[in-house]
């Protein structure tokens, strides 16, 4: 018989969680290392304490709940996820994985297993992005580095002062990798942000895939000049090669790339004044592949695209790159394991790719690693409507739960269940 997690005692953390933070419309600002986000860091030490689990705490900000339930000398399973969020985000993005891994932690204690390896439920810091994404994983991993630091989003002076108010440092946070040799496997549960699910009606997805994400600051340069005497063909707008680039995306991707996803999220344009032409003008682009040749191929494609839209304004050009994620593939034999915890559940489940980034994929690139999703209801994510039924939250935990203990049967019967 498959063991079971407390149903009422998830709900209940759960809950609690998901008013830490929460806005007037019912979503959640716990933006990485801001005072909300550290308020549900010292909520998830006060559960890991009254577990009667041990709490750690490393140099990256990321916070665990460790239970010894191996030998010693054993290596380490990790299972978590993410309590940062986005701003005015659901309350169910990361969370309910960290809530998961946790429930995990405790039912492996009260039934008293003993596994092959011990087990860590990790709350990763800054998963969203709002300083350095996957800052925390990234550095468990050993990836972290001080060009991903340097290129911070809000800033090098800003990033000091964040990481000093959570009592850490750049240097404390380059030190937080794990010895790869020490980790068994991550683990990772997390809402689907999408509809396939829904739409198939299965009620589990087994992760294969989680896409390579790029971006770069393009800035387009032009000049200046009065709006209401120069001559529209006699203008360099910078505005016009942009707005054009930001046209040619869709095209690209839909003729070229139909398996893959580009975004412009960002614009800024100076001087920035209703009479002034604009002479600079910066934006935000971010790219998607699950195929690291694809993804090379969409790079230069992109790049090229706003270079030409550029030349046919007579404007200048120039490409800063932000940061590069490697896709990622998950381990087959924790996606075996994953399946064979929901057919003994009785959960129908589907295999698919992530569209989304996680933690997992930096994980990956060290150990074996695996993720599965539960739906969200309409695909809604990053949003205050995010949803997932309670019957499929706890389908996810149920899960989670079984495949560390098939992962365990596995190893103890002497099958290693990593490649």
């Amino acid at each position: 018989m498959p063991v079971k997690v407390n149903a009422q005692r998830v709900e209940n953390d759960f809950t609690a969680l998901s008013q830490i933070g929460i806005t007037p419309e019912g979503g959640l600002n716990r933006l990485a290392l801001s005072p909300a986000h550290l308020e549900a860091r010292n909520w998830l030490r006060e559960r890991i304490l009254q577990a009667g689990l041990e709490f750690r705490v490393d140099g990256a900000g990321n916070h665990s709940a460790y239970l010894q339930c191996g030998s010693p000398g054993a290596p380490t399973l990790l299972l978590g996820s993410h309590l940062d969020s986005v701003p005015n985000g659901g309350k169910y993005d990361g969370a309910l994985g960290v809530v998961a891994a946790l429930e995990a932690l405790r039912r492996v204690k009260e039934e008293a297993l003993q596994l092959p390896f011990n087990l860590e439920a990790i709350d990763f810091t800054d998963e969203e992005g709002s300083l350095v994404g996957l800052l925390g994983s990234f550095a468990v991993a050993g990836l972290l580095t001080e060009e991903k630091l340097d290129n911070s989003r809000i800033g090098l002076e800003a990033m000091s002062a964040t990481l000093q108010r959570a009592g850490l440092s750049r240097a404390s946070v380059l030190s937080a990798r794990r010895n790869p040799s020490e980790l068994a496997g991550y683990l990772e549960l997390h809402i689907e942000q999408g509809v396939r699910l829904e739409q198939t009606g299965a009620q589990i997805g087994i992760v294969t895939h989680i896409p390579g994400i790029c971006s770069y600051r393009l800035i387009f340069l032009g000049r200046a000049d009065h709006a209401g005497t120069v001559p529209m063909v006699d203008r360099l707008d910078a505005a016009m090669g942009a707005s054009a680039f930001i046209l040619a995306v869709r095209e690209v991707l839909s003729s070229e790339f139909p398996d893959c996803f580009a975004n412009v999220g960002q614009a800024n344009f100076e001087p920035g004044a209703f009479n002034i032409v604009p002479e600079r003008v910066t934006l935000g682009l971010e790219f998607r592949s699950t195929e690291p040749k694809q993804f090379s191929q969409l790079e230069a494609r992109l790049l090229a695209s706003a270079q030409y839209e550029a030349g046919q304004y007579g404007l200048g050009f120039e490409s800063h790159f932000q940061g590069r994620i490697a896709p990622a593939s998950m381990d087959t034999q924790i996606q075996s394991a994953f399946s064979a915890a929901s057919d003994q559940l009785g959960i129908p489940w589907i295999s698919l790719a992530s569209r989304a980034g996680h933690d997992a994929q930096a994980l990956a690139m060290v150990c074996p690693a695996g993720m599965i999703f539960v739906p969200s209801v309409g695909g809604s994510s990053h949003s205050p409507i995010e949803y997932t039924r309670w019957e499929d939250c706890l389908n996810g935990t149920n899960v989670l739960l079984n495949a560390v203990i098939q992962l365990a049967q596995k190893r103890q019967k002497g099958k290693p269940y990593h490649e």
